[in-house]
């Protein structure tokens, strides 16, 4: 039986580093002549009313038009790229087509004559993945002749890594991307990622890592310029090696033990080659995981532990909490940790996701969300509870919650919430190798 190929580039020259990553894993061998292809890269998060960190986090435009050269030097004319990017209002499509016209979409659309779409204005059709897993992708994709697959290379704070597999679910609507997000025994969200590719037309595989991201998926982790591309026509090895690559064996990412056990796979990269760089040569270990202190003051983030806060339960995410109220969680402990005075709260327990139970003794519990208030409205264990309901949560609500929990959170971090983003450029300011340019279009 042969072996997988899998690319491993350093990123050196515009095109031609794409090219070489192409060649060496000859991704589009399979590529049928005169094909419908569907371009999904990675935009997981934007805001139109700042410039915030994309490296790391956004698949860099530079890898989308060099992607896009070389599928029309095979003759390929109908192209479409799409996104299902996560927003706080799903009804909101105007942030999508900034994000789409600020990397450049809009020029390439009249360069080269493709196509870019908001999937979230276009139909979807259930699929069924088998093991009980039904969801709901994007006609567009499930329809189209080939997918090139472009995600970050990055970790992920749920699921170690966000590779090829995981970038697929920006294909899937709402409802299914929160149905991902539970916490049943042997099919949790790692058991439901590991299905996304499974019913995919024929795809090629790039993982952009001219910048890289640890504790991703958003701009809040640590970002690097590692300038590397890992490329194959087969998503599985891809995403193993790119596992590698940041420093974790494919044995520990839950979700490709469950994609390599469906496909009869080793774990051990036995039945890949690799072509290129050495993996040994270009790996660097990426940190997945937000780390959070459980002592006899409490349990939260560590950075607030570090400041000395007391009186505060702010129990660690678990793999029920889905995206869109992961993204205004960091607000709620940020609120938490400007908030603090010195002066121990009284005893306040804030809940997240799906699954978590209420400690007894709490005095005040903050159920964040439609789904923790769902599970818990009537749970006599509550002294005093005080829900958020939204899914998800509006930042006025949240801040209304922490003031009637005793905590005086400044209100301009959330009637500015979508300047946030902005505060993480400070970081990275005055360094050359962030570019801005490899998210543009010249």
């Amino acid at each position: 039986m042969s072996k997988s190929l899998v690319a491993i580039v350093r990123y050196d020259k515009p095109l031609e580093s794409v090219r070489k990553a192409l060649e060496l894993s000859r991704g589009l061998d399979h590529l049928p002549s005169k094909a419908k292809v569907f371009i999904k890269p990675n935009i997981v998060f934007w805001t139109r009313a700042v410039t915030f960190p994309k490296w790391g986090v956004i698949t860099t435009s530079r890898v989308v038009e060099d992607m896009i050269i070389l599928l029309k030097e095979r003759g390929i004319d109908d192209i479409t790229i799409g996104e299902g990017t996560v927003l706080m209002d799903i009804k909101d499509t105007q942030t999508s087509a900034h994000a789409f016209q600020t990397l450049g979409y809009g020029i390439l659309k009249q360069r080269y004559g493709i196509k870019y779409l908001n999937v979230f204005e276009r139909p979807f059709e259930k699929v069924d993945l088998g093991d009980g897993v039904k969801l709901n992708f994007n006609s567009d994709i499930l329809n189209s002749d080939f997918v090139v697959d472009l995600p970050v290379l990055k970790t992920h704070s749920n699921t170690v890594v966000s590779l090829g597999i995981k970038n697929l679910k920006g294909m899937i609507d709402i409802p299914s991307r929160k149905r991902c997000h539970n916490m049943t025994p042997g099919k949790d969200l790692h058991f439901w990622i590991a299905k996304l590719a499974d019913k995919m037309p024929p795809m090629f595989t790039l993982l952009d890592g001219i910048y890289t991201s640890e504790r991703g998926p958003g701009f809040d982790g640590r970002l690097h310029r590692s300038n590397l591309l890992v490329a194959s026509a087969d998503v599985l090895s891809a995403d193993m090696v790119g596992a590698k690559v940041l420093g974790h064996a494919p044995a520990k990412v839950p979700h490709l033990v469950h994609a390599a056990k469906n496909t009869n796979r080793p774990l051990d990269l036995s039945d890949i080659e690799i072509i290129g760089e050495a993996i040994e040569d270009v790996a660097r270990f990426h940190e997945y995981d937000f780390l959070y202190s459980e002592t006899d003051e409490g349990i939260m983030p560590v950075p607030l532990a570090k400041q000395g806060i007391k009186g505060v339960y702010y129990r660690k995410y678990d793999l029920s909490l889905c995206t869109y109220c992961a993204i205004v969680n960091g607000l709620m402990v940020a609120a938490i940790r400007y908030a603090w005075k010195g002066e121990p709260w009284d005893q306040v327990e804030v809940l997240t996701g799906k699954a978590m139970q209420p400690t007894p003794g709490m005095k005040k519990t903050i159920l964040f969300g439609k789904c923790i208030y769902q599970a818990h409205k009537n749970n006599p264990d509550i002294q005093e509870m005080i829900a958020i309901k939204g899914c998800p949560p509006k930042p006025q609500s949240m801040f209304k919650a922490l003031h009637q929990a005793g905590i005086n959170a400044d209100p301009a971090l959330f009637e500015n919430i979508d300047q946030l983003p902005g505060f993480f450029m400070s970081r990275y300011e005055g360094k050359p190798e962030f570019d801005e340019k490899f998210f543009m279009i010249d």
